[in-house]
């Protein structure tokens, strides 16, 4: 009992006494928090492009007769999922990537355009990405009108209605320049006190008896000066004194001779 009891006692101070290291390097930690939140603000702001979105929606809805059915609104629900697979295909994308003109293929086409299907309902959000805003608005409207081309032609469905064009006066959606700055920081602040915690555990020099009873264990019975700066000062002030006096003479001796 009394053995866990110093241990546990020995944690606090160990606790203690590396918070007090923590501590003692404040000002680099605050150093390092600046430094680090000022490059990811310098690299977000300068080094990263800005992208843009813009979203079209279409409205998918059967339509057998004139009269709207609970039938015709379970159909469209279930061909909204898939709506979605049949957008995002390569049939739909390589026929946008020619009718624009685009220099790319259907695969890094297809990593700038998102589909999203709220919940309970029947409309597709067609959403891409771009570093030019106006071309972001463009893909989206000419993948939503191709897309619903396709569909009636191919799955021999009713035509989607396109019942949203896409915005091109939206602002950056990425990067995050003031989240980006803050994580930045954040960082920086971490790894510095990782850093002294790390040194703080490996550091095994002994530097002062205290160190000698905390990490050997052993009991300190005396210590001896490393210089004569450390004694009791009566061997350096009398040195001194001793100093003086030949200076005094010497200059006695000159002014004799002259």
């Amino acid at each position: 009992m009394e053995r866990e009891q110093d241990f546990d006692n020995e944690i606090e101070i160990d606790l203690k006494d590396l918070f007090l290291e923590i501590i003692s390097y404040w000002k680099w930690i605050i150093l390092a928090t600046i430094a680090t939140g000022a490059v990811a603000f310098a690299v977000s702001r300068f080094m990263i492009t800005p992208m843009y979105e813009s979203t079209s929606e279409l409205y998918v809805l059967s339509k057998s007769t004139s009269i709207t059915s609970l039938a015709d609104i379970q159909t469209g629900t279930s061909l909204t999922n898939d709506y979605i697979v049949v957008v995002k295909g390569r049939p739909v994308l390589d026929k946008v990537i020619e009718n624009l003109g685009l220099n790319e293929n259907y695969k890094t086409l297809g990593s700038r355009v998102t589909i999203d299907n709220p919940s309970n309902s029947r409309v597709l959000n067609i959403t891409v990405t771009d570093p030019n805003p106006q071309m972001a608005k463009t893909i989206a409207d000419e993948i939503a009108k191709v897309a619903a081309s396709y569909i009636a032609e191919k799955m021999k469905q009713d035509s989607p209605t396109i019942i949203q064009s896409g915005y091109d006066d939206g602002g950056a959606v990425s990067p995050n320049i003031g989240k980006n700055t803050v994580l930045g920081a954040f960082a920086g602040a971490f790894i510095s006190i990782a850093v002294i915690v790390v040194t703080y555990l490996f550091n095994d020099t002994i530097i002062d008896t205290e160190d000698v009873e905390k990490k050997l264990g052993m009991n300190v019975l005396g210590t001896l000066p490393l210089d004569e700066a450390e004694d009791d000062g009566q061997y350096y002030r009398g040195r001194k004194k001793r100093k003086g006096s030949h200076r005094k003479n010497k200059k006695k001796q000159s002014a004799s001779a002259k």
